[in-house]
């Protein structure tokens, strides 16, 4: 039984790019869409495409192999606008790399995104 959807989703990408696989097939929402093209768009894993399987769906997903980590932030922390630097030393390798996945009143962005606008929002997942 699946508690937490997203969590799933990306340990399964970050299994098959561990052991070389070229695609993954995990459970779909609307929330993994939304975090998929932001993945998609930066560069860490390729096309996917939505399976209609009569119940929930499924993606498929094309890895790439760019993955080194992603995984999800539980339990969901709130950040205000500025501090967002404080996560990212605490869920990033360095500065400048990889991605915190931020769901805001403004939809899903990256944590760069959301800086840029100057809001706030709960941390999803990190990618690197």
């Amino acid at each position: 039984m699946r508690h937490d959807l997203l969590s799933d989703v990306l340990s399964s990408i970050s299994n098959g790019d561990n052991f070389g696989k070229k695609e993954a097939v995990t459970p779909a929402s609307k929330l993994v869409r939304n975090v998929l093209i932001l993945m998609q768009k930066h560069g860490y894993i390729g096309n996917f495409e939505y399976i209609d399987d009569g119940k929930g769906g499924k993606f498929r997903i094309m890895l790439l192999g760019q993955v080194n980590k992603c995984g999800s932030v539980r339990p969901r922390f709130s950040v205000a606008a500025d501090e967002y630097e404080k996560w990212e030393k605490r869920y990033l390798p360095a500065s400048e790399i990889g991605l915190l996945i931020v769901s805001t009143p403004k939809g899903v962005m990256t944590h760069e995104e959301a800086k840029n606008n100057k809001t706030g929002g709960k941390l999803l997942a990190y990618v690197y």
